[in-house]
């Protein structure tokens, strides 16, 4: 995935448990002189199908030369090693803790999205330890107070043996399929979707034994009320959330939000944006995030 990758940076490998997770950093022009000596900056992408590190990549570019950036794709997803295995949360909770211990050097200023923001949440409670500031992107964990995802109608027919496959090789794996999920539930505007994004998700999706974590995701194996567990957070956290997302819905996030206020420190909604806005309108989102690190400049060894 290194040709969706912006100039200057490139892909490293690290060994963990469950494979070889790849993520990819500054390493040549016009920073590579800069990047081992800055503080860290760990981008975590969504587990939706076609995830990976290029979700992130219009926006952290603009940070190569502040941070080192590590934005991995996660196990199960991009150029990763893809176990076939029935993924669950406790696996998210391992990859991430893994990265940010073995690369990283906590605590860390974490980006992530979605259902990887509700896992950094749960995750950030047991282990505050890890994280110095988090900027999430829609967190949910899908089963929000008291919704059972496992029982709907897309999550029961990807937990039927056989029919699981089918439904990604249709729904997923082909260029139709990518397009038609882009413009239906990721953006808001359909005429921002570049063929480049296309592309990237397209290549994903199409990695052998990519299905296993996409489908835990969609048939419910990874899934939690993020309602019993917000209030553990203690970091400093910003809430991004677009107006027009029909994932995680804008009155959803916020409630999620009201239920920890002291550690939810900013709740931001992006107009006409999709459930992606830093993909939809990176340079926005930039810009949110470059706010959000104003607040945490100072060295973050400080507080090892």
């Amino acid at each position: 995935m290194l040709n969706f990758q912006p100039l200057g940076f490139i892909q490293q490998a690290l060994a963990t448990d469950l494979g070889v997770m790849a993520y990819y950093t500054p390493g040549g022009w016009p920073w590579q002189s800069e990047a081992a000596a800055s503080p860290p900056l760990v981008f975590l992408h969504s587990l939706g199908g076609g995830s990976s590190a290029y979700e992130w990549s219009q926006v952290y570019a603009a940070f190569g030369t502040t941070h080192r950036v590590i934005a991995p794709d996660l196990i199960g997803w991009g150029q990763s090693t893809h176990p076939v295995r029935a993924y669950s949360t406790e696996d998210y909770f391992y990859m991430i803790t893994h990265l940010l211990e073995s690369v990283a050097e906590p605590p860390v200023l974490v980006a992530a999205t979605s259902l990887t923001a509700g896992v950094v949440i749960r995750l950030a409670g047991m282990r505050p330890d890890l994280f110095k500031g988090l900027f999430l992107v829609s967190p949910s964990g899908n089963s929000d107070f008291g919704r059972d995802y496992k029982a709907s109608l897309p999550a029961l027919l990807a937990g039927i043996p056989g029919v699981d496959k089918l439904l990604y090789q249709v729904g997923a794996a082909n260029e139709l399929a990518v397009r038609s999920f882009l413009s239906t539930f990721l953006f808001a505007d359909p005429r921002r979707i570049r063929s480049e994004t296309v592309q990237a998700y397209l290549t994903c999706t199409q990695q052998p034994n990519a299905e296993y974590a996409a489908l835990a995701s969609l048939n419910g194996a990874v899934s939690f009320d993020l309602s019993r567990y917000i209030a553990q957070l203690q970091t400093p956290t910003t809430v991004v959330l677009g107006s027009g997302s029909r994932f995680s819905a804008p009155a959803m996030v916020k409630r999620l939000a009201s239920l920890n206020p002291r550690a939810i420190q900013q709740v931001v909604e992006i107009p006409n944006s999709g459930v992606l806005p830093h993909v939809e309108h990176p340079a926005v989102v930039t810009g949110l995030l470059r706010q959000f690190l104003a607040t945490h400049s100072d060295d973050h060894r400080q507080n090892d």
